[in-house]
């Protein structure tokens, strides 16, 4: 199976528009460089399972945060707002796979789907889950990952089928570890989660202009006291803070694939002040433009 690399183009309501896998085997595996470029804020119905390679990583799932470190792992929900940031200026990695729920269960009048994975996509209060290396009741659920990762890039023969059953194991983990009784979310919840989809797509369509707090919480209908509270409880930051750093991850992108002027860059990123842009790039990725743009021509 062929190995690709992040590219999160997303939909107006933040949904990402890249198809992962194929209708007979739906599944695609990733490998990211985190150091040049985050995975930026997105959502899609496949569930993702990854494990960082080398770096440290900050893992966002809805409103829960994991530290994760080399050799930690990850579990997404189908339909989380989600984002994988790099911590450090040096090489950060991760190896994921994202695959459709029906890979494992099946249709939705199989024994699979209705037993296991109708649970697991129903429960509201399991956005994410983060295994750490270091604990040993983690340790199956990274060797699940490991193993169907490796499986699916080397395809030796009969490579589907245990594919299918290292990650039908770790849904199944997933399963035993959820509360008997989980807590439903609130309607208020449910509100919040729709509105902070609404402002990061229209972040994401939007970057190059003028942006304010004021022009983010039209975009959902808000008043920007509601939208400043939305951004804190959602993704623990405020919206002038995010669209900062989506600037930043295009410019950051532009830098490392096109051979544009640094001054053109800025200003197709939203900079117009390029001594502004110059020291907001050096906050988030702890290099100025040319010095990042340098590093990546070694």
């Amino acid at each position: 199976m062929a190995l690709y690399a992040c590219n999160t183009a997303t939909g107006p309501d933040g949904r990402e528009l890249a198809r992962h896998g194929t209708a007979l085997f739906p599944i695609a595996c990733y490998h990211d460089d985190l150091t040049s470029e985050p995975v930026p804020w997105h959502w899609h119905e496949e569930l993702e399972a990854g494990i960082v390679t080398e770096g440290r990583v900050r893992v966002m799932a809805g409103t829960e945060s994991f530290l994760l470190s080399e050799g930690d792992g990850f579990f997404i929900n189908s339909g989380v707002l989600h984002s994988v940031w790099n911590l450090d200026t040096v090489p950060c990695r991760l190896h994921s796979l994202v695959f459709h729920p029906r890979l494992t269960g099946g249709s939705a009048d199989s024994i699979f789907w209705q037993k296991y994975t109708a649970p697991l996509l129903g429960d509201t209060s399991l956005k994410g889950t983060a295994f750490l290396g270091m604990k040993d009741h983690d340790r199956e659920a990274l060797t699940f990952i490991e193993k169907a990762w490796q499986s699916a890039v080397a395809e030796p023969e009969g490579f589907e089928l245990s594919v299918r059953d290292s990650l039908s194991r770790l849904l199944f983990l997933l399963l035993e570890k959820r509360p008997l009784v989980s807590p439903a979310l609130s309607e208020k919840d449910l509100r919040d989660a729709a509105r902070i989809k609404t402002m990061l797509a229209y972040i994401q369509n939007h970057y190059q202009e003028e942006l304010t707090a004021d022009t983010i919480a039209k975009s959902a209908s808000i008043s920007t006291s509601e939208c400043l509270r939305c951004f804190k409880s959602a993704i623990h930051t405020t919206p002038i803070q995010y669209v900062k750093q989506f600037r930043i991850q295009k410019a950051a992108e532009l830098l490392s694939s096109t051979d544009r002027k640094i001054v053109e860059i800025g200003s197709l990123c939203g900079f117009q002040d390029m001594s502004y842009f110059s020291k907001t790039f050096r906050e988030v990725k702890g290099l100025t433009p040319s010095r990042y743009r340098d590093r990546l021509n070694l």
